[in-house]
């Protein structure tokens, strides 16, 4: 309404809008619903989760990434944490379920703060300084360590599988995952860079997960071309050819008028001969293994098999890139391009049969730079899980052999961080000191969900890891699996400092960027202009948001 009364419709029709508190509550409640969902699944204690989609496909995990990426959130603000736990995942690998519950947490504490009158800007203010200062204690106390140790590397590895459904075996994944990181690791003057990209992970139901393994070389998921090619060969020499061993059709409609059958034989005899001059170009330059791009022609595979070649067609393009970087060889855009030089080099080429899938193995590659994990586990469910957890255990070996710097698990680092910061909030004044006190308060959350989930008094279990902080005890945690609080340190629990700063800065981020909000105005669904289905642009607008 204006002064004089007159209404103004500034939204459109079946808009809604929440303002202040009411805004606040309703997006702080749907974070706190997201960190909640998550909370039972984190620790050694954890429980899984079984999503299943609108097709009925079945997903059981224990990552918190694949949890809420699964889940179809509608609400804004939980989307928001959503996004948490994939920039975590995307960045660290690791965590995603401790950034949410953080996330979570300081929102739960800031609702606390706004109810007793304090603006939502200064606890902005306050949780910056506090993560800030957070991270800063972080790395006063972290342990530095040597980017080649690989002792250390697989106490990382194992602590993020501990927490995982292959927690049995995570000793022995532990070791195949610091072989394949360490192995395609490059050092760059006196750091180290690791690209994941470079391992491979195939997965294969079947057998269990003790049979996972890594090969020092390369797996194609595909079957060698021709029956009548050999099977197996030592000393390869492999040619990476992106081009077609097909004839390629003309792009315009060609005609041609034969008169008499002389003439189609002859036709068809300058296809066949094209066809040999291509093999005979890949048997001029020695090569015994031909991996193609695209699609191989009937009678170019009976020369080819007929040379003795074993030949494998329609290969990914991102394999044939690895499979470069790991025998040494040149990918060759066309055949008149192919000389020795191009070619590249592996000790054996073979044929396996996995289960009812027939695939090629290629080892004792001449840079082994490019590896593969093989996955096995007795069901799909499981294998798809087994290569989850690989790829946060990847991830953390990574960001270890990058940013050499660890911390204790077990919550350790979080009861440490809340100590000091608590400590160092004597320093503030006015209400920015109420602000780093529950920041200090909400980094507690997960030492008593790991604490809860193990199925520990939480209120004894944080009295009793406060007062071994209290006396200095840095790393003392709670050992879920023997359900104490033990210094984590001794008991091999071992984090990446990355992944617990990551984690401090994207809830944090997270947290003050819902507190901001005043003021949610969703607009109603637009409605098509009547006229023929698919006139209109009906249905663009954004929808409403329980």
């Amino acid at each position: 309404m204006t002064s004089g009364g007159t209404p103004v419709l500034i939204l459109k029709e079946g808009s809604n809008q929440s303002k202040g508190k009411e805004a606040q509550r309703n997006n702080i409640a749907a974070a706190k619903l997201i960190a909640e969902i998550v909370k039972t699944s984190v620790g050694p204690r954890g429980m899984d989760k079984m999503l299943v989609d609108s097709l009925g496909d079945v997903t059981i995990t224990n990552d918190g990434a694949t949890m809420l990426k699964e889940i179809d959130v509608q609400h804004p603000a939980a989307k928001m944490l959503v996004e948490v736990s994939k920039a975590t995942d995307n960045e660290v690998g690791d965590g995603t379920t401790s950034a949410v519950i953080l996330a979570g947490a300081l929102l739960e504490k800031a609702e606390e703060l706004i109810d007793k009158g304090v603006h939502p800007t200064v606890i902005v203010e306050g949780y910056n300084k506090a993560a800030r200062k957070a991270v800063e204690f972080l790395e006063e106390f972290a342990e530095k360590i040597s980017p080649t140790n690989k002792e250390w590397l697989i106490k990382i590895a194992r602590t993020s599988m501990q927490t995982k459904l292959v927690s049995r075996e995570a000793q022995e994944l532990a070791e195949i995952v610091v072989a394949a990181s360490t192995q395609v690791a490059e050092k760059t003057g006196t750091t180290y860079k690791v690209d994941l990209s470079n391992i491979k992970v195939e997965k294969k139901p079947g057998g269990s997960l003790k049979d996972t393994k890594l090969i020092m070389g390369f797996v194609l998921d595909k079957e060698v071309a021709h029956s009548g090619m050999p099977r197996k060969i030592e000393n390869a020499k492999i040619a990476i050819v992106n081009a077609a061993f097909e004839i390629e059709k003309t792009e315009f409609d060609a005609k041609l008028n034969i008169s008499d059958p002389s003439m189609m034989k002859k036709f068809l005899d300058e296809e066949t001969h094209m066809l040999k001059d291509m093999v005979d170009k890949v048997v001029a330059i020695g090569a015994n293994v031909l991996i193609c791009q695209k699609g191989l022609d009937d009678i170019a595979q009976h020369y080819l098999a007929k040379a003795g070649i074993l030949a494998v067609r329609r290969v990914k393009e991102s394999d044939m890139t690895n499979l470069a970087k790991a025998t040494g060889a040149r990918i060759a855009n066309n055949f008149e391009d192919l000389s020795v030089k191009d070619l590249g080099y592996a000790a054996l080429v073979e044929e396996r049969k996995i289960e009812q899938d027939k695939w090629v193995f290629i080892e004792g590659t001449k840079n082994p730079k490019a590896v593969t994990i093989l996955v096995r586990g007795g069901t799909q469910r499981i294998v798809d899980e087994a290569d989850r957890s690989l790829h946060d255990a990847l991830m953390v070996t990574k960001d270890v052999i990058e940013k050499p710097a660890i911390v204790a698990g077990g919550g350790a680092p979080e009861e440490e961080m809340a100590t000091r910061i608590l400590k160092w909030t004597d320093t503030l004044t006015g209400r920015e000191q109420l602000a780093a006190q529950k920041f200090a308060e909400a980094l507690e959350t997960i030492p008593i969900a790991l604490a809860t989930n193990a199925g520990l008094d939480p209120i004894d279990t944080m009295v009793e890891i406060r007062a071994k902080h209290a006396e200095g005890g840095k790393w003392f945690g709670i050992e879920a699996k023997q359900a104490k609080v033990m210094d984590m340190h001794k008991e091999n629990v071992i984090e990446p400092l990355a992944v617990k700063e990551q984690i401090i800065r994207s809830a944090t981020e997270a947290a003050c960027m819902i507190l901001r909000i005043d003021d949610v105005i969703a607009s109603g669904k637009s409605k098509g202009p009547s006229g023929p289905p698919g006139g209109g642009m009906g249905g663009m607008g954004g929808g409403d948001f329980e």
